[in-house]
């Protein structure tokens, strides 16, 4: 770490601040920033890469002629069955049902596991008692709530949310007091000479020193919400909703193999774009706490 020193005689004091600054910059391994189109490059060739080699392996299993074209369909088809379904208004609603219930069920996720977490992280009564039980429930099969569900709310939009909740809550819950744990207790020894207490000691220490684990809390969360709508779309059929677990679930009844894939290919690919989503915010806090890794 540099060390503040007064500057030598007859140098000015600006030209010893920008030396010390440039120690600095040293001792943090200083970066230099590369075009746009040279990072942009560096992050999209892998990706064309791992495409090119799945659609490889993909087209010498149908060339193999393991399975009928029918029940296992090529790239080709299957883009040309995905790109007429694109061009449809109703698929787009399709996927506008689709994620109207991802967010709505994932954002009562987090205000679910943000109670439990802080309840569960701070008062010892409550982590002995429901500790486990949260890991438990993250540890379970949404599909295996989906029977509880239907009898509780039938064949309803209802059904469908409430295991999306149990299947991401926990894990949000989790993510919360793993990074409660973990806050440093000389942080809440200095809250406390400041005078913060409760809500103040969450909003101004707690919370931000346990964002971190809170963040790869809400990550592990949307996965498992998105996967408990996958199974609940599938199981749970509403008529004059169309979705894209309604989607799969007549793709596979009609035998399209095409259209299977395609909607397959369709949910993979929203579930990338959430996940870089989440990886933007990962790196902005890494920033923030200069934790960054260097890229020359």
């Amino acid at each position: 770490m540099a060390v503040d020193q007064a500057p030598p005689a007859g140098q000015p004091a600006d030209v010893h601040a920008a030396q010390l600054a440039g120690l600095d910059a040293l001792e943090l391994g200083g970066s230099t920033s590369s075009g746009l189109a040279t990072r942009v490059w560096g992050r999209v060739w892998p990706m064309l890469l791992a495409i090119a080699i799945v659609l490889a392996i993909w087209q010498a299993i149908v060339w193999s002629g393991r399975w009928p074209e029918y029940v296992f369909a090529g790239p080709a088809e299957t883009f040309g069955k995905l790109g007429e379904r694109l061009s449809d208004p109703e698929y787009w609603q399709a996927i506008g049902v689709t994620m109207r219930r991802a967010v709505t069920g994932f954002a009562i996720s987090v205000l679910v596991g943000l109670v439990i977490g802080a309840l569960v992280s701070r008062i010892k009564v409550l982590r002995a008692a429901f500790g486990s039980l949260i890991t438990g429930l993250q540890t379970m099969p949404s599909i295996a709530w989906f029977p509880l569900a239907i009898l509780l709310f039938g064949l309803t939009e209802s059904a469908i949310t409430f295991v999306v909740i149990l299947g991401a809550a926990p894990s949000i819950a989790n993510g919360l007091i793993t990074g409660v744990d973990y806050t440093p207790p000389i942080l809440l020894r200095a809250s406390h000479v400041l005078g913060f207490r409760r809500l103040q000691l969450y909003r101004h220490v707690i919370l931000p020193a346990s964002l971190p684990s809170f963040l790869a809390g809400l990550k592990q969360g949307w996965a498992f919400a998105w996967r408990s709508l996958m199974a609940g779309e599938l199981v749970v059929i509403i008529a004059h909703q169309a979705s894209l677990g309604e989607r799969l679930y007549y793709d596979r009844e009609l035998a399209d193999s095409a259209g299977l894939l395609g909607t397959m290919i369709v949910i993979l690919v929203i579930g990338i774009g959430i996940d870089l989503l989440f990886e933007t915010g990962d790196n902005a806090l890494r920033r923030r706490w200069g934790l960054q890794q260097v890229r020359n």
